[in-house]
């Protein structure tokens, strides 16, 4: 072979084994009008600017429940009746479709207002369409969740495997082709483990699996989103209290409308009045909705393993009794005290594990690193601009993913899932 040759067959085959590039979306070419992360993520998408979907009145779907865990009949108060059955929402076609199963994000209900855009999104494609609750909520916990200590990825990964496994269940006459899954925020996490376990399982064999804004390294996201609470925030002091700054300023917003009229528009149109949020105050916003969820993650954890940490083990929960102190002080503890608290010693007992670096490698993607490169079926959808994300996280999911990542230069954290570019996206990745 001549020299010429050889370089040419040497240069072939150094361009078939380089990693293909992820997509990333030029920002001339990308229309969605929020180019600050916070404000994207408290306000989403303008309506104008979502796509046409189905009304809940054109859409056949009910709730259902399913009794998982008999014990909790036993180890929950009698006031927490609701939750003793896994409960989720099934949207049908008329005849054979593909089903997707939608899991939640941090705390959220399966009927929260994302899982419900993406069932519509979904259902208007032709779907059968499964919303699911994040394992970190309470209702997921007290009804589905074995050990009810979510964090450990795996763990949540096989109560949602036997949740999906009993909704198939429960409908043996549904006509299904085909099995997808989704999942945003933490939910998105939660499915990469789906999916790698249902490799072995083989239950499902999911066709397309996508990731939107998931957390890479689940500590950085948390420790982000934690953070935010801390923020200073200019006209708060120890007389005036951060709420009523922004009751102040809605009452003002709705005084100079003439009206009070709240719907999906409300939080664009008041970020252009005079009145708007600055980035402090959205930032402390969004800081406070997460502190939120990680205190119920850490009150019902503790009241179901009865760990006397939050709810006194000898004072039992009587259907009278106020949970009001219980929650003030669960909300004193943010998500490194619950890691610290209840997460890390579980894990240590239950799978000999040892430091924390330990545990932050096997509950985050990076875990999957060699599933998330060979597996052609799982896609990832994510923001350049996202706060959950820490340094270097994009760049494992460039290096792991190549062309199955999509990169929007902006869109905070899920506020532009709902744009009808995204919306577009997200269909024509599932149709393959």
């Amino acid at each position: 072979m001549s020299l010429p040759n050889r370089l040419l067959c040497l240069l072939f085959g150094m361009l078939a084994s380089a990693p293909l590039l992820a997509t990333d979306i030029d920002p001339e070419d990308y229309d969605y009008p929020l180019s600050n992360p916070f404000e994207a993520t408290l306000v989403s998408t303008p309506p104008a600017l979502r796509p046409d979907l189905p009304a809940d009145r054109d859409i056949r779907q009910a709730d259902y429940q399913i009794k998982l865990r008999p014990e909790r009949e036993f180890e929950l108060p009698a006031n927490f009746w609701p939750v003793k059955k896994m409960r989720y929402r099934l949207a049908q076609q008329s005849g054979k479709a593909p089903l997707i199963f939608i899991i939640a994000g941090t705390g959220a209900h399966y009927a929260s207002s994302t899982p419900e855009y993406l069932k519509k999104l979904f259902y208007g494609a032709g779907y059968h369409v499964v919303q699911l609750s994040s394992p970190t909520s309470y209702d997921f916990m007290s009804a589905a969740s074995r050990y009810a200590t979510p964090g450990l990825s795996r763990e949540d990964a096989d109560d949602l495997y036997r949740a999906m496994q009993a909704v198939r269940a429960q409908h043996p006459r549904l006509q299904v082709s085909e099995y997808h899954l989704t999942g945003y925020s933490l939910g998105g996490l939660n499915a990469a483990f789906v999916s790698e376990l249902d490799e072995t399982r083989r239950s499902f064999n999911f066709k397309r699996v996508l990731l939107l804004n998931p957390p890479v390294n689940l500590y950085t996201s948390v420790s982000n989103l934690d953070k935010l609470v801390q923020t200073r925030v200019e006209g708060i002091d120890n007389s005036t209290t951060f709420y009523e700054v922004i009751l102040g300023k809605l009452t003002r917003y709705f005084q100079e409308k003439g009206y009070v009229d709240i719907n999906d528009a409300l939080l664009y149109d008041f970020q252009k009045s005079r009145e708007q949020l600055s980035d402090e105050q959205m930032a402390m916003l969004i800081g406070a909705v997460f502190r939120f969820s990680s205190a119920d993650i850490a009150f019902t954890s503790d009241l179901i393993n009865r760990r006397g940490l939050i709810t006194p083990i000898d004072e039992p929960i009587r259907e009278g009794t106020s949970l009001s102190p219980f929650f003030r002080e669960a909300l004193e503890c943010d998500f490194e005290c619950y890691l610290t608290e209840q997460l890390m010693p579980v894990w240590q007992a239950r799978h000999g594990g040892q430091t924390l670096e330990q545990l932050i490698d096997e509950v985050s993607l990076y875990a999957l690193e060699d599933y998330l490169q060979s597996s052609n079926k799982l896609g990832v959808m994510h923001n350049a601009d996202d706060m959950i994300l820490g340094s270097g996280d994009l760049g494992f999911l460039r290096r792991t993913l190549g062309p199955r990542l999509t990169v929007y230069p902006y869109g905070g954290h899920c506020g532009n899932l709902n744009y009808h570019v995204n919306s577009a996206a997200i269909l024509e990745f599932f149709r393959g």
